[in-house]
């Protein structure tokens, strides 16, 4: 086969229509949507079935829906924006172990600024305990930001639940929904969310979009200052082109979500299946049951998941080990680590994401691939040397003299 993108949680391809209704807006419709004149109005006008298209994915009120440059500024407005309106109230902010990056490195500024941060930690699957939850929860805590759906190994979490918990104690409820939104069916009300990240780039649509969905009534400060966009809460010239695009992918992913749910569900258990049972000494990682459709994350002992990249790349096939936040670290993911892998099996995973355009003859490639791709790596391996010659010498698995 030619080229076969399975890392879809990094990034998506943009789809044909999302383009052709993107088109207009770098050429034709070009106004300024904050300008009087007609085709400013073309603009804003463009904005507003946008943010329309974006409400009724979520379940939520038309003015409840704040466009952003992307997830990441989405997750920095909930967080920081938040915590300064409420400093008054109270210091203490309830996040995970196993939140992106975006989330994380959010919280450790605010630890700099005097917050106190409680990380729940996660079971063997990615998910937390209620009663952690409960137990963490403290007069002054004034938000819980828990992920709705992990981007390494696709564990999504009990957020209903969260969200009923954080209403009854009266704190604020913020979800990094980036990875779930236009995958698994969301309704921000029957959930209970005050705030919700998402991302264009993660559903079919462009780069450099995002949005914030705000609860009427949730006292949050701006995050970006300059102008009077966004109705006086977030500044800066609207990007309309990746607004429209963002608009149309959310349209259709959500038109599409039944359906391309159950396709994404089945490719993604045949490939577990083709893998788990075709090489041995590999695991499963997060949620069997509770992850996102197109999320196959694997951990393989013996080997460095970048060396199963570079030899993936050479048969076409695209994958990653990890966040591709942090495919430049030699680190292991900070993920597996909180589910309780080791150093050396956590630095052996391989994360298969599919999408909108994968099918089952690129999946029965990598079912095909992989297996021999691994057989090499551990035949090169010390590490797998020395276990073949402990569980051969007297079939116990041991490393005795018999």
């Amino acid at each position: 086969m030619d080229k076969i993108y399975f890392d879809n949680a990094a990034t998506t391809p943009v789809r044909k229509e999302v383009l052709d209704e993107m088109l207009p807006y770098f050429s034709e419709h070009y106004g300024n949507a904050s300008s009087i004149y007609s085709i400013a109005r073309d603009s804003k006008k463009a904005i507003d079935v946008a943010r329309e298209r974006v409400a009724k994915a979520l379940g939520a009120d038309v003015n409840e829906i704040f466009f952003t440059a992307g997830g990441s500024e989405s997750d920095n407005w909930a967080i920081k924006g938040v915590a300064e309106a409420l400093s008054q109230k109270g210091n203490h902010i309830i996040t995970t172990a196993i939140e992106h990056h975006a989330v994380l490195h959010t919280c450790e500024y605010l630890e700099s600024k005097g917050f106190e941060i409680t990380y729940l930690p996660v079971d063997e699957y990615g998910k937390i305990r209620m009663e952690d939850l409960e137990a963490a929860i403290r007069p002054t805590t004034i938000l819980i930001s828990i992920m709705f759906a992990n981007n390494e190994i696709g564990t999504i979490q009990p957020i209903a639940e969260i969200g009923k918990l954080a209403h009854e104690k009266g704190i604020y409820f913020h979800t990094d929904a980036v990875q779930a939104v236009g995958h698994v069916k969301i309704d921000v009300k029957e959930m209970n969310i005050d705030m919700l990240s998402l991302s264009g780039h993660k559903l079919n649509g462009p780069k450099g979009i995002g949005a914030l969905y705000i609860r009427k009534g949730v006292k949050i400060k701006s995050f970006i200052h300059g102008g009077a966009q966004e109705r006086n809460r977030r500044a800066g010239t609207e990007n309309v082109p990746g607004i429209v695009g963002l608009g149309k992918a959310i349209e259709l992913a959500d038109a599409e979500l039944e359906e391309t749910s159950k396709k994404l569900i089945y490719l993604r258990d045949k490939l577990i299946k083709g893998i788990t049972e075709n090489i041995p000494y590999c695991r499963l990682n997060g949620h069997p049951v509770d992850r996102l459709p197109g999320n196959c994350n694997i951990s393989f002992e013996f080997i460095e998941g970048e060396s199963m990249l570079l030899l993936l790349d050479m048969k076409g096939i695209f994958a990653s080990s990890g966040s591709a936040c942090t495919s430049g670290s030699l680190d292991p993911s900070h993920v597996l680590l909180a589910i309780g892998l080791p150093h050396e099996k956590a630095h052996g995973s391989l994360r298969l994401t599919l999408g909108h355009y994968n099918t089952e003859e690129e999946v029965d490639y990598i079912i095909k691939e992989l297996p021999p791709i691994v057989k090499r790596l551990r035949e090169m391996s010390p590490l797998y040397e020395d276990f073949v010659k402990g569980t051969n010498c007297c079939g116990l698995g041991c490393s005795c003299d018999k």
